[in-house]
């Protein structure tokens, strides 16, 4: 083991849809803001305050292609993955940096029908089921 570790967990709402780009040879990568909040009481004011933080998720292949699919604004997802930071540059030259987790696995959490009964579906090594679905109600035991 190297001694460090990159990894990321993220429960929150999709600020928008998933946006595809489709590569030569049939690649794809999808990109998605993903909002966290965080709520606390100010204890001088007894005011309630509510600090959102915004994180740019990427999916990549069968991934993206299936929360492209099931995915839309303001659905409630787990994401696990890896932060990335980009380097660009803009138009006048000036170089700007882009923070991004890269998705390793994700959980669909809405309690919609057509979710619920993907996630049984998938094969994609990027999802992992609901917890639900680990449940096994045909079990023999007595107790």
């Amino acid at each position: 083991m190297s001694g460090t570790l990159n990894k990321v967990m993220l429960i929150g709402h999709l600020g928008d849809g998933v946006k595809m780009h489709y590569f030569d040879g049939g690649n794809c990568i999808g990109r998605f803001p993903l909002a966290t909040n965080e709520v606390y009481t100010n204890k001088q004011t007894n005011e309630r305050v509510t600090n959102t933080e915004w994180h740019n998720i990427v999916v990549r292949n069968k991934a993206a292609e299936i929360c492209e699919k099931y995915l839309s604004k303001g659905d409630k997802v787990y994401i696990e993955g890896r932060l990335k930071t980009r380097k660009w540059q803009d138009d006048k030259g000036q170089d700007r940096y882009s923070t991004e987790i890269h998705c390793t696995e994700f959980t669909f959490l809405n309690n919609r029908n057509d979710n619920s009964e993907s996630l049984g579906q998938s094969t994609s090594p990027a999802t992992k089921p609901a917890q639900s679905d680990l449940v096994d109600t045909n079990d023999d035991l007595p107790f």
